[in-house]
């Protein structure tokens, strides 16, 4: 299986190779590179080299457990092994749910010299927390740590309560149970100590990053996304990007580019032949 090291990680990454424009895809959680076999197959076609990788600890990546920290300093390491390893240039980085932190953090640290344009699917910035400082957000520290204990306690139902969420709009399940079961079966392979430290990063603050993005951004969201609420992210990252276009996919829940995959990859390839 092809791999990269980051760091003492083993990153895995499928690449479909080819000359076109290279794309990275970003997975969310707790899923897996596999994640975006709805997408992979329509960048191919129209000529792009796509790239996904598995987050560390989750899909086929090395899982370091407790000897590994899971912030986005640490985790957008792995995103800037992979650029620097596959040499790529004007690339465009697209960041599924909390892929889009690894996004927004690498233009912050690393800058736009490999980038070419950049896209929040469904993403977590700029800023999930609630509290003194964030009296808008979505999720307080205390809410965190009640779904850290709820996934250590009880793997199995914390993700069979979760991908349902993620694929609901109301009390609708917008996806096939197929699908719904494949997700799982993703989730399965993720180590149990990075998935609930993962949740910890998700209220990480990308405020100071988004300033920094100047290429070309794309926000997409569903207006009935459940696990992260469109108000208090997709409609204020695009706010906070001057350069931003954004698209509201009617009746879509947070797994958009499974359930609405048709609208989705359209938008993603209009915005991405600029």
């Amino acid at each position: 299986m092809p791999s990269i090291n980051s760091g003492s990680v083993e990153i895995h990454y499928e690449d479909t190779g080819g000359d076109g424009r290279p794309v990275v895809l970003v997975h969310g959680w707790p899923l897996s590179g596999a994640s975006w076999s709805g997408q992979v197959p329509a960048l191919t076609a129209a000529g792009h080299r796509v790239i996904t990788y598995d987050r560390r600890g989750f899909g086929q990546s090395g899982k370091p457990g407790a000897d590994s920290a899971y912030d986005y300093d640490t985790l957008t390491t792995d995103l800037d092994a992979v650029l620097t390893e596959l040499d790529l240039h004007d690339v465009s980085l697209v960041g599924f749910s909390m892929g889009g932190g690894e996004v927004a953090r690498y233009v912050g640290t690393y800058g736009e010299g490999r980038v070419h344009s950049a896209v929040l699917a469904a993403a977590v910035p700029p800023c999930l927390l609630k509290d003194d400082a964030h009296p808008d957000g979505a999720l307080t520290l205390d809410d965190i740590a009640g779904m850290q204990e709820q996934l250590r306690a009880d793997p199995e139902a914390f993700y069979g309560a979760f991908l349902t969420n993620f694929f609901s709009a109301g009390d609708d399940l917008k996806v096939t149970e197929e699908q719904r079961q494949e997700a799982l079966g993703l989730a399965a392979q993720a180590d149990l100590h990075a998935s609930a430290e993962c949740i910890r990063s998700w209220v990480s603050d990308f405020t100071g990053d988004l300033a920094k993005v100047t290429v070309p951004l794309l926000v997409i969201h569903g207006d009935s996304d459940a696990i992260v609420p469109f108000e208090v992210s997709g409609e204020r990252s695009a706010q906070a990007v001057a350069n931003s276009e954004l698209v509201v996919v009617a009746d879509a829940p947070h797994g958009l580019n499974v359930s609405h995959a048709a609208e989705f990859n359209r938008v993603l390839l209009e915005f991405l032949a600029h």
